[in-house]
């Protein structure tokens, strides 16, 4: 079975489960980007109740977990598949929550939630960015810009939990020579510039796979490559790190230096997307 009909058969079977409205192709292979051996990224989008064992009843080898399976919140739960001699991974997406965090977003709000195997947690628009790049198989799903107030809002927000996190692993892991705590840190520091990064660029991000690639951060690996317990090693990698993040920044169009209150984004040496003028159009 080639590519196309082995997608559109698995779509619609998907389609045809009870509750499901919509179907669609996401990661890699929705963005050209894939390998031979590469997953097959599909969503599907349930209004009202879905029943994970509707899947399992359909007799695919792999695993499928209950709604809210893989930590709750916006990304719910889906399942591992083998079809057809494919790794195929199912995303489980209601319609009400997508619809909630795209008026959010339209809004400039949002929350960050953990998710297993992400650095730096997931944002809340991450299933409104899917709706933006992911391609529909089957019905019809909204296909969003990338809204102002959240470029802002998402900016702020990432830039200034970055500076956070370095600051922490700064004055309570390097003194001390604490490696591991000091590593964790400062990949999480580079992962949360590389959100704020794509946020001011208003580039949307579905995962951590290529973020640090994509934002530019990918000079990070070398620091941690580097590392030793040594205090003053330690100490060193937090201030480079911290200068990969903020000059990226700095290096963009439309970015400008600020002198805000301590604590702030700003105190990492950067300021808000589009400068004054971006300022003045969010208070008209």
């Amino acid at each position: 079975m080639n590519d196309a009909r082995f997608l559109d058969e698995v779509a619609g079977t998907l389609a045809g489960l009870p509750t499901v409205e919509a179907v669609t192709l996401g990661g890699s292979r929705a963005q050209g980007t894939h390998r031979p051996d590469s997953d097959w990224d599909l969503a599907i989008y349930y209004r009202g109740e879905f029943d994970p064992q509707s899947l399992r009843d359909l007799g695919y080898e792999g695993e499928v977990s209950e709604i809210g399976g893989w930590g709750g919140g916006v990304f719910n739960g889906g399942a591992w598949l083998r079809i057809a001699g494919r790794p195929v991974d199912v995303h489980y997406r209601d319609l009400d929550v997508v619809a909630e965090q795209l008026a959010r977003a339209e809004s400039g709000e949002f929350h960050i939630e953990p998710l297993m195997f992400h650095l730096a947690g997931i944002p809340s628009y991450l299933v409104v960015g899917e709706l933006a790049i992911n391609r529909v198989l089957v019905g019809s799903l909204p296909t969003p810009g990338y809204p102002e107030a959240l470029r802002m809002s998402a900016f702020r927000i990432w830039a200034d939990r970055a500076a956070l996190t370095l600051s922490y692993a700064e004055h309570n892991h390097a003194p001390r020579g604490r490696a591991a705590q000091c590593a964790g840190l400062l990949v999480v520091a580079a992962c949360e510039y590389a959100h704020a990064i794509l946020a001011a660029r208003g580039a949307w991000v579905t995962n951590e796979k290529r973020l640090l690639d994509r934002a530019g951060m990918r000079g990070v690996d070398d620091t941690i490559a580097g590392l030793t317990g040594q205090p003053g090693v330690l100490t060193e990698a937090v201030a480079v790190v911290r200068a990969l993040g903020t000059t990226t920044l700095r290096s963009m169009h439309g970015l400008a230096a600020s002198s805000a209150a301590s604590g702030s984004a700003d105190d990492a040496g950067v300021g808000a997307p589009g400068g004054a003028a971006a300022h003045r159009s969010t208070k008209a």
